[in-house]
């Protein structure tokens, strides 16, 4: 196992996920914990450290299912992370009873990792707002030593990582964004990577293979990319692509069933950077698979033309999140975070916009769209 060095620790370079644990009968919150224990003790033999879990995943059960399993093993043989739910505002004012709750949930007496979970454009305000506690109780948690290293996971904009880094960023030792080949400039993540490296603060990825999108690739593309590695299987090129980005120190998986788990593990008994040429052909593949995307380039000649002052560059960039995801959060999240009157609904189709779009983007429709999908399928 390849490892990394994080302070006076050091880390497996890969770390088990735990938001797609294997189910039972397709139920998401029942976790296949015969199973999850089936995989924990693999990854345990072969070198894996780290495991992530969160109060959310698997509808909770997450943190239970890897209190249970873990308990089996010895404190000091791996290192915990989980994280405070600030995705939910309504869990701005309970972080002393939720932390207190983990804790007992997961069977542990500390966390090694501990992160503000999501930060984004809809919690960024209640994040700041020091009248619910939650950086000074944290901070004082970590010097009462039952979190031993904080940190925070982000899936909103460069400008609210940025918001929150001012604020507390001398504090944060670790942060945990989406990071792939794909987001490396559809998400702008090589924007987030180098905003981190900026604070001297290191890169915790998630979502290597995006949500399983980059384990199988078109037709075209897996030919392509044998013919420069053959004996690279598909998915090891989305890890290759990370340990080739300075400054990412833990990837985290997703692993959710075994098979999935002794891949990951395989792939990374070897530290394997891709070349200039290589990284270059990967990223070819990426713009391939993003064709079908608006092509906006954000020129807001739109803007200046339409009667609702809407941001529409942001809204297409959030449409087509949306398409290449095929649903998702990410761009709910973002759109609810809008007033109403900013939101893709508040399109009156009146083709200003388009009137003078270099790109002759049909953006009325695209707006049209976006409001109907995001009306039948709610954040």
């Amino acid at each position: 196992m390849v490892t990394k060095k994080f302070q006076d620790l050091t880390l497996s370079a890969l770390g088990m996920g735990t938001m797609r644990l294997p189910v039972l009968d397709g139920d998401d919150t029942k976790v296949d914990e015969e199973k999850t224990a089936e995989m924990v003790a693999y990854a345990m033999e072969h070198g894996i450290n780290y495991y992530d879990t969160a109060w959310g995943y698997h509808g909770g059960n997450s943190e239970l299912v890897m209190g249970r399993v873990l308990s089996k093993y010895p404190r000091n043989s791996f290192y915990l992370a989980t994280k405070f739910p600030g995705y939910d505002l309504s869990n701005m004012d309970k972080v002393e009873e939720i932390f207190e709750k983990q804790l007992e949930k997961c069977q542990t007496k500390y966390f090694d990792f501990y992160l503000f979970h999501n930060v984004c454009e809809i919690n960024i305000d209640a994040y700041l707002d020091r009248k619910y506690g939650i950086y000074e109780y944290l901070l004082e948690q970590k010097k009462n030593g039952r979190i031993r290293h904080l940190g925070f996971s982000a899936h909103g904009s460069c400008e609210v990582m940025e918001r929150f880094l001012k604020a507390y960023g001398e504090r944060m030792e670790f942060c945990q964004i989406q990071l792939n080949y794909i987001d490396w400039s559809f998400q702008d993540a090589k924007a987030k990577v180098e905003l981190l490296s900026k604070y001297n603060i290191p890169v915790w990825v998630m979502e290597p293979l995006r949500g399983g999108k980059l384990a199988k690739l078109p037709e075209d593309a897996e030919r392509k990319l044998k013919g420069i590695r053959p004996d690279e299987g598909i998915p090891a090129w989305a890890f290759r692509f990370l340990q080739s980005i300075k400054g990412v120190t833990m990837i985290l998986s997703g692993m959710s069933n075994f098979e999935q788990t002794q891949d990951n593990i395989k792939t990374f008994e070897t530290d394997k950077p891709l070349s200039d040429e290589e990284m270059k052909s990967l990223l070819e593949v990426a713009g391939g698979m993003l064709h079908n995307s608006l092509p906006c380039t954000a020129c807001h000649y739109c803007t200046s033309h339409c009667p609702k002052g809407l941001d529409i560059p942001t809204l297409i960039e959030l449409y087509n999140e949306h398409n290449f995801t095929g649903g998702g959060f990410l761009a709910p999240m973002a759109v609810m975070a809008m007033p109403e009157e900013k939101r893709p609904s508040a399109c009156v189709g009146c083709r200003s916009c388009e009137a003078v779009c270099p790109q002759q983007i049909k953006i009325s429709e695209a707006m049209s769209d976006f409001a109907a999908k995001l009306a039948a399928n709610p954040f």
